[in-house]
């Protein structure tokens, strides 16, 4: 697709642009886990697999940065179990 997911670190999200649209995954770093607070998709993307590949992005990041993931947003938790990344889950 392209598509490259960016880490926005003024704002604290990874980043997805689709078009002229952001899908997006709201983070904080706590030493060596990246908590996932929320993850955003405007509606006109959901269910068009934006947020999944947001996802993947971010797990990437993770393992590129030796990070563990606290997914305190439900959607990541339950992206990262559908997709068995458990090996990132602090």
């Amino acid at each position: 697709m392209g598509q490259a997911v960016t880490d926005n670190q003024a704002m604290n999200r990874f980043e997805l642009a689709v078009g002229n649209q952001t899908v997006y995954a709201d983070y904080r770093r706590n030493g060596g886990t990246l908590v996932i607070s929320y993850v955003e998709a405007p509606p006109s993307l959901r269910g068009t697999g934006a947020a999944g590949r947001l996802m993947e992005g971010v797990m990437e990041a993770a393992r590129a940065e030796g990070l563990k993931i606290v997914p305190l947003c439900s959607y990541a938790a339950m992206w990262m179990r559908r997709n068995r990344q458990d090996d990132l889950l602090a």
